[in-house]
C-alpha cells in the first residue's frame, strides 16, 4: 500500500524532478507562511507544473496544474527581508494528487499518494552518449569553479543510472513545460532516457548512432 501525505502545493512554470535542485524566490504571503511552517516542522511541500494560470496570485484568474508532482525539501534558506526569502529545494519522491483544496489564504493543499522511486537501471551502451554529455556539463561546472551548493546539479552523481541521467538532462533542456511534465510522469526510466536522447539528437547535441 502506497503512503499518503497531506502537503501544501506550489504550482510553478518549472518542473522539479527527483534528486533535482530548484532555487526559488519567495515573496507572496501564502508561500512565506508555507516556507516558515515547512522549516519549523521539517516537512516538505509539493511542486507541480502549471497548466493554466500564473505563479503569482491574480484575483479572478483560474489556476490549473498537473496531478503528478515532486516533493520538495528546503536545503538552504535565506531571509533577505521579512517579506523576501531565497530558498533552495531538493526533489524527493514523485506523488499523485488524490484531492486538493484551495485555502482561504490562497494556498493549495492536497492529499497525495507517493509514487514508488524509479528502479535503478544501468545505462545501456546505446544511451551512453547522453550520460557522456551530462558528464561534460558537470566537468565544465567544476572547471568554472562554481561551488557545489550553487550548481544546478547536486551530488551524489549517479551517471550510470538511467533515471538520474534522464532527470538531470530534462531539467537542463529548454523544453515546453508540458514536455517536461510528460518526462516526469513516465514510469519506465529506460524509456525516459531514450526520449531524452532523441531530443538531444534533434537539437544537434550529438549525432544519432549509425
Amino acid at each position: 500500500m502506497m503512503q499518503t501525505l497531506s502537503i501544501p502545493i506550489f504550482p510553478l512554470g518549472a518542473t522539479l524532478f527527483p534528486a533535482g535542485m530548484m532555487a526559488l524566490k519567495i515573496f507572496e504571503v501564502r508561500y512565506l507562511d508555507m516556507t516558515k511552517k515547512c522549516l519549523r516542522e521539517n516537512t516538505p511541500f509539493g511542486i507541480v507544473t502549471l497548466n493554466q494560470g500564473a505563479e503569482v496570485q491574480v484575483a479572478g484568474k483560474q489556476t490549473e496544474f498537473a496531478d503528478v508532482g515532486t516533493l520538495a525539501t528546503i536545503i538552504h534558506f535565506e531571509a533577505v527581508q521579512p517579506s523576501l526569502f531565497m530558498i533552495r529545494c531538493q526533489g524527493g519522491q514523485r506523488f499523485k494528487i488524490l484531492q486538493k483544496e484551495l485555502q482561504a489564504n490562497g494556498l493549495w493543499r492536497a492529499e497525495v499518494e507517493l509514487i514508488a522511486p524509479d528502479e535503478v537501471i544501468a545505462i545501456p551502451p546505446e544511451l551512453l552518449p547522453t550520460a557522456d554529455a551530462l558528464t561534460k556539463i558537470i566537468r565544465t561546472l567544476e572547471d568554472q569553479g562554481i561551488p557545489p551548493d550553487q550548481r544546478p546539479i547536486i551530488q551524489p552523481y549517479q551517471l550510470q543510472d538511467c533515471a538520474w541521467v534522464a532527470n538531470r538532462c530534462a531539467e537542463l533542456l529548454d523544453l515546453p513545460s508540458q514536455q517536461k511534465q510528460h518526462l516526469l510522469t513516465m514510469e519506465n526510466p529506460r524509456l525516459r532516457l531514450d526520449l531524452v536522447q532523441e531530443l538531444l539528437e534533434d537539437m544537434g547535441v550529438f549525432k544519432a548512432p549509425d
